[in-house]
């Protein structure tokens, strides 16, 4: 995900809870260090939010190890009455979607050679 454009202000559309939610989403078994990076925030206030999210039932924890898996609940509602009846499940699903096909096409725009950000010389 990318940090918004200064510029055009300081709010985004998505909340950290939104945020860490779709980073679940898309990576079950990242760490909160990892879930932190993709969210903008720092690693304590990932703990929280995914506390949070987990208290909601928007998540379960699971340890394995010294590893912890995440599992999203799709069924969970949304918490405004704005999207009274609507489920959490298929807006994951869209953003998880665009964020695995936009990553590749980036990645390969940033390694083409002779533009910024190529990883030619190294």
């Amino acid at each position: 995900m990318s940090l918004p454009d200064v510029s055009s202000g300081s709010w985004t559309l998505l909340t950290g809870h939104g945020h860490v939610l779709v980073e679940i989403a898309r990576n079950p078994q990242a760490r909160i260090r990892d879930i932190a990076a993709a969210a903008g925030i720092t690693e304590r206030t990932a703990q929280a939010i995914v506390a949070d999210l987990e208290a909601a039932g928007y998540i379960t924890r699971t340890r394995t190890g010294r590893r912890t898996r995440y599992t999203v609940n799709p069924d969970s509602p949304f918490r405004h009455s704005a999207q009274d009846g609507l489920r959490v499940g298929p807006l994951l699903d869209t953003l998880t979607a665009m964020a695995d096909t936009e990553k590749p096409a980036a990645a390969a725009r940033s390694h083409q050679p002779g533009r910024a950000g190529s990883s030619r010389g190294s």
